[in-house]
């Protein structure tokens, strides 16, 4: 009798710390806009670098394939 009374607070206790314990936030997934990346201006002058250096605004002609792509869910049959 008295291990049946443990596993019955043992599913209490648990019932009880799953109703308390504080939910997750959610943040929304990061789109393109949220991305800071390298600007390609006409007339801009460019640095010529020698060694490693910080460059505060770099002026590229390409900077990766940024695109959103959708996410297709598949059913599992």
């Amino acid at each position: 009798m008295d291990f049946i009374t443990l596993i019955i607070l043992q599913l209490i206790s648990l019932v009880v710390s799953y109703a308390l314990a504080p939910k997750p936030e959610t943040e929304p997934p990061a789109a393109l806009q949220d991305f800071k990346v390298p600007s390609a201006e006409e007339g801009k002058e460019l640095g010529v670098v020698f060694g490693t250096v910080w460059i505060e605004s770099p002026n590229v002609t390409w900077y990766g394939d940024l695109k959103a792509v959708p996410i297709k869910a598949r059913d599992k049959k």
